[in-house]
């Protein structure tokens, strides 16, 4: 049991766990959305489009997450307008704005001389984690869950039946905005605990591995944030004995807790079936 505690006595695991927890909050909960929606290419997209608004930051001395805030929230209302009534094919904007916005952030990381001083911003640096950040991502912690509350009804319907949800007078359109809006901000809650590399896989590897087990949306959502959570401190505990990257090792961690989930899966369907051709065959 020491093991697994003995780590935490220290002040940055404990500020690192609470972070990893936060982010847990906040991606796995929205994930749910994400990976319903088939929206996990957007996700990796604002991960990458937050670089300028980061380095651009940096340069400047300017908080760097107000910086990945704005460039995201930049990325996902464009992405919005340009995909807004099939003006444009929702993917090809995504390419458009993932391609421009990542291609600016290295012209501006090219302007210094070493690209050093950005491996925190491109892998994360969880153990680094500031009260200044974690006040940030309380916050958009508070946000993100108020929000899905409040809009739960909305949020299922359109994304299990939005034809059904704009016969009943509801506004597919603006919810996308918001949730496009939600996914900004949990892409920058995660920039600091994993990076930019790695942020698109907290908010669909947690949700894709709860639809695994479980068809109910409120169940999904919990069973997410379980698997994040647990992904957090087992990444957190094994890169402190191991000496290796956190965010790396918790965004691995959601993968193994995925491929147990699958086999899960896997083995019950089967039996189902098993079961259902013993029940057919029997008098």
């Amino acid at each position: 049991m020491d093991l697994l505690t003995a780590p935490f006595r220290y002040e940055f695991m404990q500020t690192a766990l609470i972070a990893g927890i936060l982010v847990a909050l906040i991606c796995a909960p929205l994930g749910v959305y994400v990976v319903l929606r088939r929206m996990a290419f957007i996700g990796d997209a604002l991960a990458h489009t937050v670089l300028p608004g980061l380095v651009v930051a940096y340069l400047n001395g300017w908080n760097l997450l107000g910086g990945a805030l704005i460039a995201a929230v930049a990325t996902a209302l464009g992405i919005g307008w340009f995909s807004r009534r099939q003006a444009l094919h929702e993917d090809t904007a995504i390419g458009i704005l993932f391609t421009g916005m990542f291609a600016l952030g290295i012209l501006f990381i090219s302007t210094v001389r070493s690209f050093k001083d950005f491996t925190h911003i491109l892998f994360g640096y969880i153990l680094g984690v500031t009260t200044e950040q974690i006040l940030l991502m309380s916050a958009i912690t508070v946000i993100v869950l108020a929000t899905l509350v409040a809009l739960r009804k909305e949020f299922e319907l359109t994304s299990f039946d939005p034809l059904y949800a704009e016969a009943i007078g509801l506004k597919a359109d603006r919810l996308r905005y918001v949730l496009l809006v939600l996914m900004a901000l949990a892409v920058v809650a995660a920039i600091q605990a994993v990076g930019v590399v790695l942020t698109s896989a907290l908010l669909v590897v947690p949700a894709a591995a709860a639809t695994m087990l479980t068809n109910r949306l409120p169940r999904m959502m919990v069973v997410a944030v379980g698997v994040a959570v647990i992904a957090a401190f087992t990444g957190l505990l094994l890169s402190f004995y191991f000496d290796v990257a956190s965010g790396a090792l918790i965004v691995l961690v959601c993968i193994a807790l995925f491929l147990v989930a699958w086999f899960t899966r896997l083995v019950r369907d089967r039996l189902r079936a098993a079961h259902q051709r013993t029940q057919g065959v029997s008098p």
